[in-house]
């Protein structure tokens, strides 16, 4: 070394580093007693090493205390560092009493580390990392409000850990982390960031960023100019003022259904151009795609970056639920996929679904560019095989030569392919696959997602997501100085989960991580790189605080390390990377996969980033609502609704009290429109008849838009029978059973029990790859195929498993509309509060699903939620039964939760409720695993049928995997429905003053729409069976007998003088009617107009035509069957075939009404039959010669009886019978 360079190094050093003169007699006791002050205080708030105080130094009036980096771990507050200074100087000796006092740490002063957001004072003259933008990536045009204190402009760029990537080594795809705990880090992260912390950044406004693919859809349709492979979608040019021409350079082209190596198909193509107009007539392009399947489709858009791009291209996606408008700034973002939304397609090719591109501008002389349209996540496509240079090691994030700046590219392969292999795709669903085949598939340079060139897809991957940011951002005023998409970047943030195990249940926690060493410590704009600390303690403490206030006060808070980790040293935006807890480890995870806690986190999360970027920009800090509540629709008129609902207020946040509110409406099976604006808590609507309409609501202010709440829906009927409330009870989203053993096994012991109870997910969960198989804490981890303890099985990973849509009142309505009835809807606690009342209904529909009490992680901190059956909810029954109404009731632990949960002693009263108001009583839990109910005979005849509920995981509805066997509890109640597997009884009915009908399995989870129709028309039926079934007074002897034996009540019309049946006594509200024509014993025959005129009054019930004697003479009611599905004609073989002995009839209707007979036809018939009675039926039919024969006899008979009659002097009505009806 130089003497020069020599002296400059001692010269930077003396600069540099404080002197520490006088301060050499500072007492090393002094030293630890600080530092045992400094352990006291940083364990109230964190789990850290000990605080030590390195070194003292005096420079000038200040004396310094110079802490290692443990002490940095604390969040320091302006509260925290007070006390802190106050406590120190407490301990100093009195001759350093004079000294201005500070502790330094992490290379600051403690006060230096509070975050810019919670100091009282801000430092307007520090430099933010904030950028000038005047239009986002994308816009959405068709959004109804706009957020003017949250995330508007911004972009954010995050990532959900791992994926399933290419092992060359062991030549097969595979996870990159072990499969634990019914889950694996690849797929877990997910699901926090897709279902809830990309959500809520959007709904604040924010342009979201995420390097794999968002979409679970499995199904991908590409739209392209150039051609669309294995699909009859098209692209269409529609030219007006300006024409669409060829662009200079490449575009998209989807050529083969795989791609290799470092293949870009958005360089293999072309794309189209054309210049804006502001006025005149506009030119479009058209994406009109061939959707396989009716479904739920992310739409992505692709263009090229051009010199004058246009920075407003309005892109319009025509959708399920209406029409939906975006303008995207092609400045930036050209040559790769950019993310619009994601809308409901119905199956097939139309221009209903299609996505267009306009040349209308504000500014005319820019050009927009189209290129390729993706609909759809897709199987991965991007196929991988060991490189020819072979492969090198799997090195971690954390490793020195990965964080080296160009060792890592040199790194010589450690492997060497003895045979070249195969090309391989994973297989998988491209949202399973790790971000570095995404990239390929996105166009990103193969220079971002294989530094490697091919050698190790495992190091690749998390090295391509941070050198992906700064692809970003690259010619962006974040990232100025390399080529990229031009996106102005905010910050980024990576989500992983943690590794390591505890025996003793205590949690291992939350880390964050940062590294501000990286590009001399600034960010492009000369902001100190010390803002990745900033962002990791807010994000950081929102989390621990909120779990710790929520749910766990033991939620240890690990600390924050800056340190060389490549996916927090690389990006060249302020970064954090979150370890949020281990996923290993049984007392995280039983937290960690219940929905409520991942709600939780992601909110906490993304408050963290609304606190960092309101002080990056300095806005007011204003969080996003909560969801609303206490929602119930109502009729007001003829054909008017109002839905009115309740705010809820955050005790975590008073900023994020509403202002307004979105309405959004669904029409029939549509999709839900672009919402509309009020400013109360309530609206009113136009009801349209004969279909299905639902409505959800969010909660607005200047922060953003909230989660959406339960949807409620009404439906009015033609010549509606009645009016149905649905209760909507099932609000449970929740973790699967758990247990730990009993002590002293506690250690020994512990897991999921999913068959017990797999519990909730919120809509869908994308995570569970399959039930826990090993739960022997002491097994431990060998490799990431041998797990150790929470070892599952993988037969449901890439499966999405469905939850709680909170959409059932929809599905039950569908089948009470089909059912002739009118139907509103509720939330429980609507009812609970008082604000809907039950006896304004005639009929009630309670649906509970997988209603039951259930905690969260290791329970006792907080009560018990989703009762079944809550208080105030019994004596809101209770009172309408007493005032006779009728009740429905289905859920999967509606005997289980009152009798039987382990979470909670059984408690008398709930017992007593259903034991003595529903009249049920729970026989046994875990009750069926086929998912098959039977109806069964009971004095009930309306209730009948086969059914089968969802009871194995799947996408289509939540499983129900344990169902309750219940029986009556009095004699008036009955059986009515039972597992077919076993003959425990599956339902019950009542019938008293009031009437109930409850099920062990929840209604909703029947496997179709036709199922449901036929078993909610069965038990309106039965609830509509107080109404008497009206038939003559003098008629066919048995109707009454029948009747009585079946409770079915009945009221007899007198017949006129002439013994004639009146037609108008059966215009009356009735429950059916029957009639013989002609009528016995009378024989009079009714004229089939007249016949026709019952029925046009009676549409809403059964009327029955008995035609026993009809071949005898008269006109058959059978024609009418066409035009009436109301009406029923019954013949029997006993008269005109002559085989009363066989006891053989048949009945002619509705094909809805033939199933519904052939349904309870063995359970009420009482005469069987055998199979000569059956081939002697049939062969009756085939003779007809006999059969035309035999009448004419027996009409000659009568004819020569009734002259032979007259002859005598009688008087008679005519008859048209024959001379008697046999018994």
């Amino acid at each position: 070394m130089s003497v020069r360079l020599h002296f400059l190094l001692s010269m930077l050093a003396t600069a540099l580093i404080p002197q520490t003169g006088g301060a050499q007699e500072f007492p090393t006791e002094t030293r630890r007693e600080i530092g045992k002050f400094l352990d006291a205080t940083a364990r109230k708030e964190i789990s850290v090493g000990h605080i030590t105080v390195d070194s003292v130094a005096i420079n000038g009036n200040t004396l310094q205390l110079f802490a290692n980096m443990n002490c940095s771990y604390i969040p320091f507050r302006e509260d925290n560092v007070a006390e802190i200074y106050k406590g120190i100087n407490a301990l100093l000796p009195t001759e350093f009493a004079e000294y201005r006092l500070q502790l330094r740490t992490n290379r600051h002063s403690i006060e230096e580390l509070i975050p810019q957001a919670l100091r009282s004072k801000k430092d307007k003259k520090a430099l933010t990392f904030s950028q000038d933008v005047e239009k986002p990536l994308v816009t959405k045009v068709s959004r109804p409000y706009t957020p003017t204190n949250g995330l508007q402009n911004r972009h954010i760029a995050l990532w959900q850990s791992h994926g399933f990537y290419y092992e060359p080594k062991l030549n097969r795809w595979e996870w990159q982390r072990a499969r634990c705990l019914q889950t694996v880090e690849d797929l877990y992260t997910q699901s926090f960031v897709l279902p809830y912390l990309v959500p809520m950044l959007e709904n604040a406004g924010a342009n979201v960023l995420l390097p794999r693919e968002r979409d679970c859809q499995t199904a991908e349709i590409i739209i392209d100019n150039d051609g669309c492979l294995n699909t009859n979608s098209t692209y269409t040019e529609h030219t007006a003022d300006k024409v669409w021409r060829q662009g200079t350079g490449k575009g998209f082209a989807h050529l083969r259904p795989q791609y290799i190596d470092f293949e870009n198909p958005f360089k293999e193509g072309t794309f189209r151009i054309a210049e804006t107009v502001k006025k005149g007539k506009e030119s479009t392009a058209e994406w009109i795609p061939e959707i396989p399947q009716n479904g739920q489709y992310a739409v992505y858009v692709s263009y090229q970056t051009v010199p004058n791009s246009s920075d407003d291209a309005l892109y319009t996606v025509y959708h399920k639920g209406g029409v939906s408008q975006f303008k995207v700034n092609q400045k930036m973002g050209g040559g790769t996929w950019v993310y619009l939304g994601t809308f409901g397609f119905d199956a097939g090719k139309s221009n209903a679904c299609k996505v267009t591109l306009s040349n209308r501008s504000a500014k005319a002389g820019q050009i927009v560019t189209a290129d390729a349209v993706k609909i759809g996540g897709g199987m991965g496509n991007i196929a991988r095989r060991i490189s020819e240079e072979g492969a090198t090691d799997n090195l971690k994030s954390s490793d020195k030569t990965v964080n080296a700046s160009d060792a890592a590219k040199n790194i010589p392969a450690a492997y060497q392919p003895s045979y070249i292999t195969e090309y391989q795709k994973s297989g998988y669903p491209r949202f399973c696959e790790a971000a570095r085949y995404w990239m390929q598939w996105a166009g990103i340079p193969d220079s971002v997602y294989s530094e490697s060139h091919g050698k190790n897809d495992y190091t690749d991957d998390y090295k391509s997501r941070g050198i992906w940011v700064n692809y970003l951002a690259g010619g962006s005023a974040a990232n100025p100085t390399e080529k990229g998409l031009n996106i102005p970047v905010d910050l980024a943030f990576a989500f992983h989960s943690d590794a390591g195990t505890t025996l003793n249940d205590s949690i291992i926690g939350t880390l964050g991580i940062y590294q501000t060493d990286a590009y001399n410590g600034v960010f492009a704009n000369g902001a100190s790189r010390y803002l990745s600390h900033d962002l990791t303690d807010l994000i950081q403490s929102n989390i621990v605080r909120d779990i710790r206030t929520l749910y766990e006060p033991r939620w240890t808070r690990r600390g924050k390390w800056n340190q060389s980790y490549y996916e927090a040293r690389v990006p060249r935006v302020p970064t954090m990377l979150l370890e949020l807890l281990s996923h290993q480890n049984f007392a995280d995870m039983r937290y960690g996969i219940d929905p409520r806690f991942r709600f939780t986190v992601s909110r906490a999360i993304y408050k963290g980033m609304l606190q960092f970027l309101c002080s990056q920009y300095r806005m007011d800090y204003i969080v996003q609502p909560l969801p609303v509540d206490h929602m119930a629709l109502r009729m007001i008129g003829e054909n008017e609704i109002e839905l009115p609902w309740e705010a809820v207020n955050d005790p975590l946040e008073p900023t994020a009290a509403p202002e307004k509110y979105i309405v959004y409406t669904r029409i029939g099976n549509g999709d839900f429109d672009n919402g509309t604006v009020v400013d109360k808590n309530s609206y009113r609507t136009v009801l349209p008849a004969g279909i299905v309409c639902s409505y959800k609501v969010t909660a607005l202010n200047k922060g953003g838009e909230s989660f959406p709440s339960e949807i409620l829906s009404a439906g009015q009927a033609f010549n509606s029978k009645g009016a149905v409330l649905v209760i909507n009870g099932f609000d449970r989203i929740s973790a699967p059973a758990d247990f730990v053993a009993p002590a002293p096994a506690d250690t020994l012991l512990a897991g999921f029990l999913d068959d017990l109870d797999h519990g909730v997910p919120y809509i869908k969960d994308i995570s569970y790859i399959g039930k826990m198989k090993e739960f022997r804490r002491s097994i431990p981890w060998m490799d990431d195929d041998a797990s150790g303890f929470g070892d599952c099985y993988g037969n449901y990973e890439t499966q999405v498993i469905a939850g709680n849509t909170f959409d059932y009142p929809a599905v039950h309505g569908a089948a009470i509309l089909k059912a002739g009835y009118s139907f509103v809807s509720c939330s429980d606690e609507a009812v609970e509060s008082g604000q809907v009342v039950l006896n304004d209904y005639t009929y009630t529909d309670l649906t509970l699903g997988k209603e039951c009490q259930t905690k969260i992680g290791r329970g006792g901190i907080k009560p018990l939620e989703f009762k079944t059956f809550s208080k105030p909810m019994q004596d809101c029954i209770t009172a309408y039964c007493n005032q006779g109404g009728n009740i429905f009731i289905s859920g999967a632990y509606v005997g289980t939760d009152l009798w039987d949960n382990r979470l909670i002693p059984a408690n008398e009263e709930d017992k007593k409720f259903a034991t003595e108001v529903l009249k049920y009583k729970w026989r046994t839990g875990q009750a069926a695993t086929m998912g098959k109910a039977k109806c069964v005979a009971s004095p009930f005849p309306s209730l009948s049928g086969n059914y089968t509920y969802h009871n194995e995981l799947n996408s289509d509805s939540y499983a129900v995997e344990s169902p309750d066997a219940i029986e009556p509890a009095t004699k008036e109640a009955y059986t009515i429905m039972r597992y077919s597997e076993n003959n425990l009884s599956a339902g019950i009915a009542y019938q008293g003053e009031y009437k109930t009908c409850v099920l062990g399995f929840p209604f909703e989870s029947l496997r179709t729409a036709e199922e449901r129709a036929s078993l909610m028309d069965a038990i309106l039926t039965f609830f509509n069976s107080k109404k008497p079934i009206l038939f003559p007074d003098i008629t066919y002897s048995f109707y009454d007998v029948w009747a009585n034996m079946l409770r079915i009540p009945f009221e007899t019309k007198a017949l006129d003088d002439d013994f004639q049946i009146k037609k108008e006594d059966y215009y009356g509200e009735n429950g059916g009617v029957v009639f013989p024509n002609p009528n016995a014993p009378t024989g009079i025959l009714m004229p089939l107009s007249e016949i026709e005129d019952i029925i046009a009054h009676n549409r809403d019930v059964i009327v029955v035509v008995d035609e026993a004697y009809i071949d005898f003479g008269g006109e058959s009611a059978l024609p009418l069957i066409e035009k009436y599905d109301n009406l029923l004609v019954v013949q029997t073989f006993s008269k005109s075939r002559s085989l009363a002995g066989m006891r053989l009839g048949f009945a002619m209707g509705n094909e809805k009404l033939i199933r519904y007979i052939n349904d309870v036809k063995y359970s009420f018939n009482s005469y069987t039959l055998n199979q000569t009675a059956l081939v002697l039926g049939v062969q009756a039919i085939r003779d007809r010669e006999y059969f035309e024969e035999t009448c004419a006899k027996v009409i000659a008979t009568r004819e020569w009886t009734k002259c032979e009659l007259k002859k005598l002097g009688f008087s008679f009505g005519d008859s048209m019978s024959k001379i008697g009806r046999a018994s």
